[in-house]
């Protein structure tokens, strides 16, 4: 019989055959999860041999990801600034970096704003994250995909914080009412081109929604600019615009929320120091 670790073991080696970034990690995560078992506990029981019960609920995990489906859809789950939120097809995984979306927009806006929109909302990262943050503010969460509206609706349930995030289906701007008017908009529109998200990894480009990775346009910027050119109609005075984009969007979009008549604007890096997203006060 195999024991924890060997299983371990031979999975990791599968999954580096297969290309698999950190895939020791990836290994016991899902291991794990097979198991009903946290990584600490996991390590406790590298010993233990394995029933074949036990082997035959890690197969199918191992064979998912083997065909590169994301480990976070696999598990179900994924943790978000704090927050454990559910994941699956419905919408894109929500990643690390968008996480420093959130805490520059918290640096920025040390007064509470009292109505955020998030656009593009998919899992309801973004607009769970700053409710969270922003105990006293109402969120209204805005995307195209009725699907990624359930999901966000499930999270939204799950986190406690349902009350206070309000959900609209709306292809950016164009069901938000008029009169609307927001302190704080934030947004992680889809800024791939069709050929960067053909070059991308399996994960990303066969696994997630394509809606929600691919813009129109050989730049990527066409959701951005539409972006850019209505928000100041839903801005509050002194309200900030909050995106995250492409590494090489910053020449552009700059030029483009001085058109718009946005006051203050600023590029912010990124963990790795590429200029990642737009900061722009009305």
């Amino acid at each position: 019989m195999l024991t924890v670790l060997e299983i371990i073991k031979k999975t990791t080696d599968f999954f580096t055959a297969k290309g698999i970034e950190s895939a020791r990690l990836n290994a016991e995560l899902l291991v794990g999860h097979a198991l009903e078992l946290k990584r600490m506990q996991l390590y406790l029981q590298f010993e233990r041999p394995l029933s074949e019960p036990e082997l035959e609920k890690i197969r199918p995990l191992v064979r998912r990801r083997g065909q590169r489906e994301p480990v976070q859809y696999i598990l179900g789950t994924t943790d978000f600034h704090g927050l454990r939120l559910k994941a699956d097809r419905r919408a894109l995984i929500p990643r690390p970096e968008t996480e420093l979306l959130i805490e520059l927009t918290t640096r920025e806006l040390a007064t509470p704003p009292a109505r955020i929109l998030d656009l593009g909302t998919g899992s309801g990262a973004i607009a769970l994250a700053l409710a969270q943050q922003y105990s006293a503010s109402q969120v209204t969460a805005v995307d195209a995909s009725s699907d990624a509206l359930a999901l966000a609706a499930e999270n939204a349930a799950a986190t406690g914080l349902a009350e206070r995030v309000s959900l609209l289906r709306s292809n950016w701007f164009e069901q938000v009412p008029a009169e609307s008017r927001f302190e704080l908009i934030a947004a992680n529109p889809p800024y791939l081109s069709e050929s960067e998200t053909a070059a991308a990894a399996p994960e990303v480009r066969d696994f997630e929604p394509h809606a929600a990775l691919t813009s129109a346009g050989a730049d990527g910027l066409a959701d951005l600019r539409a972006i850019v050119a209505s928000a100041p109609r839903y801005l509050a005075p002194g309200g900030l615009l909050a995106l995250e984009t492409g590494i090489a969007q910053h020449a552009a979009l700059l030029p483009l929320a001085r058109e718009a008549g946005f006051s203050r604007i600023e590029s912010r890096p990124d963990l790795t120091g590429r200029d990642r997203f737009v900061l722009a006060f009305l």
